[in-house]
């Protein structure tokens, strides 16, 4: 029981690590035959993860399009418009910065690439197939023809009712399957990394990336609250706005969930001169609509790995991809990695990632989890600056 009660209070982010240090380790002395049966593990997880991306689509999409869809208003239109654009601004920016940046500084890593040490990988004793019932795409068109079509039937329709008990189903998932095995998969990913001997290649490729992309995330921010000043009544120094949203920022840091930072977020966002009206609208629905945040992290981290891997890509792709994925993050389950389960359908349907490159993907975006977070609450701040220029004179204070 003392045992259940500390892995429930230990972090998903110090359970992560803890299992790359353990996978490492017993890379160098387990036996192939134990080996094995953790990769025959992480097979057969792969397979219910695939299977379950296109119901996690449909599972929060279709409630999220309903949503959205049912509120009226050109405030509601012009917050989701901006919050999107920002999201997609973040991924170019994230996208052009490590086009430029990363063969510099992967430049030791990229000529040893992972392909040529995959024939020392170790292979699973078998493979329980479990096909996905649709593709991303069907499950993306399917969720928007749904969440639409709810959009306009009374709030106590059945099948309102229906697509929400999907999402509970789905989030239990999430939250009691997926997440708790999380880093049973990791260790394994990197136990069978350190028998093919690419280990210190990701590790060393790891650590560049989490340092370009905090980089990058500070930049963000500045261009966000750049963008405020221009629109701010009270205050022109973007450097006081962002100061003013920094308690939000280390809420977020602490607890990383931005619903559960939005009374802090709310409160800044009424100190930077934003009425109530606009504040209570915006901060709320920026949670769960604007993730420049996130957006960064998963595009610096895909591209990375393609280049590391000497994956095809080109800036068309890119550009697919992060529209996409801007689009598939507006229903990202609000728990620690959220987004990042929301965007493994996207990275498999348009990059061509493997279940191997997703739980590296999984693993990048869970060590940075917080600073993520952080990002995207405290540019809402920004946000809700510029709404509340646009529409706080016809609210009021």
């Amino acid at each position: 029981m003392d045992i259940k009660l500390l892995f429930r209070k230990t972090g998903l982010l110090s359970r992560i690590i803890v299992a790359i240090v353990l996978g490492i380790a017993c890379g160098y002395v387990f036996p192939e035959f134990l080996s094995r049966i953790f990769i025959t593990f992480n097979a057969t997880f792969s397979q219910f993860l695939s299977f379950c991306v296109p119901l996690i689509i449909i599972g929060f999409v279709v409630t999220a399009i309903s949503d959205i869809g049912g509120k009226a208003g050109k405030m509601l239109l012009f917050t989701t418009i901006l919050a999107y654009a920002m999201t997609i601004f973040s991924g170019l920016l994230s996208y052009f910065t490590g086009l430029f940046t990363f063969p510099y500084l992967l430049s030791d890593t990229l000529t040893a690439n992972l392909s040529v040490t995959e024939s020392n990988a170790l292979n699973p004793f078998f493979v329980i197939e479990m096909p996905p019932l649709m593709g991303v795409t069907t499950a993306l068109v399917f969720s928007f023809l749904f969440g639409l079509g709810i959009a306009n039937l009374p709030k106590d329709s059945a099948l309102r009712v229906v697509f929400a008990d999907v999402k509970e189903i789905i989030l239990k998932v999430i939250n009691k399957v997926i997440i708790p095995i999380l880093p049973i998969y990791i260790f394994g990913i990197f136990l069978n990394m350190t028998v093919a001997g690419q280990v210190g290649t990701v590790l060393s490729t790891f650590a560049k990336i989490i340092i370009v992309i905090f980089i990058l995330h500070i930049v963000l921010l500045l261009i966000q609250f750049s963008i405020a000043a221009l629109f701010s009544k009270d205050c022109k120094n973007p450097l006081k706005l962002l100061m003013t949203m920094m308690p939000a920022y280390f809420t977020a840091l602490g607890t990383q969930s931005s619903a559960a930072t939005i009374p802090v977020t709310l409160e800044r966002a009424k100190k930077l001169g934003v009425s109530d009206g606009v504040a209570g609208f915006v901060i709320p629905l920026c949670a769960t609509i604007h993730l420049s945040g996130s957006m960064l992290k998963i595009t610096a981290c895909a591209l990375a790995l393609m280049m590391l891997q000497s994956m095809p890509y080109d800036t068309p792709m890119f550009i697919s991809f992060i529209a996409m994925l801007g689009v598939t993050m507006v229903a990202a389950p609000g728990v620690p990695g959220g987004a990042i389960m929301a965007a493994l359908g996207v990275l498999t349907q348009i990059l061509g990632f493997s279940e191997a490159d997703n739980a590296l993907m999984i693993a990048l975006y869970i060590a940075m989890d917080c600073f993520g977070t952080a990002c995207n609450v405290t540019g809402d701040g920004a946000l809700s600056v510029i709404v509340n220029r646009v529409f706080g004179d016809r609210l009021g204070k």
